[in-house]
């Protein structure tokens, strides 16, 4: 028996995203994955807090550490690089190819206050991990929360 699987929405839209793509590279001729060294390729992204950081990762994989740049300038942090096809030479007649090759550029804005001295990278098995101090305005807050009128009455259930 399978299991139930949660439907999330959002899933279905990146399926239909990469839809639209293939129906656009197959419109204009790229079907076979002859001209896929045209195509521009976006890596993919995540970003999240911990412990008063803030941290990008970004998936690079078949990416050399040397082939990546990253820059902090007005205001946006900047991800450069380029995946490269050392086997373009070898192979001739793909039967099939989703893999884009190529250079991409990543812009991401910094939280305003960010001290960009600060900014760490570090590339380990395909993925690059940027961290950096999240500015003091940002920073989460416990804030207490006062009840009124004692403990909470629970003979109103509903």
């Amino acid at each position: 028996m399978r299991d139930l699987v949660r439907w999330d929405p959002f899933q279905e839209l990146t399926y239909w995203h990469g839809d639209i793509d293939n129906l656009i590279d197959r419109f204009f001729g790229r079907s076979d994955g002859a001209d896929q060294e045209l195509a521009p390729w976006w890596p993919a992204v995540e970003s999240f807090e911990k412990d008063g950081q803030y941290f990008l990762r970004m998936d690079l994989p078949g990416v050399d550490a040397k082939d990546v740049e990253v820059v902090a300038e007005d205001g946006f942090l900047v991800v450069r690089g380029e995946r490269k096809n050392a086997r373009q030479a070898e192979v001739k007649n793909y039967h099939y190819r989703e893999t884009t090759y190529g250079r991409f550029e990543r812009r991401m804005n910094l939280p305003k206050g960010t001290d960009t001295n600060r900014i760490a990278a570090r590339y380990e098995n395909g993925i690059l991990e940027i961290s950096m101090p999240l500015p003091a305005h940002l920073a989460q807050k416990k804030v207490p929360i006062q009840i009124e009128g004692g403990k909470a009455d629970s003979s109103k259930a509903a």
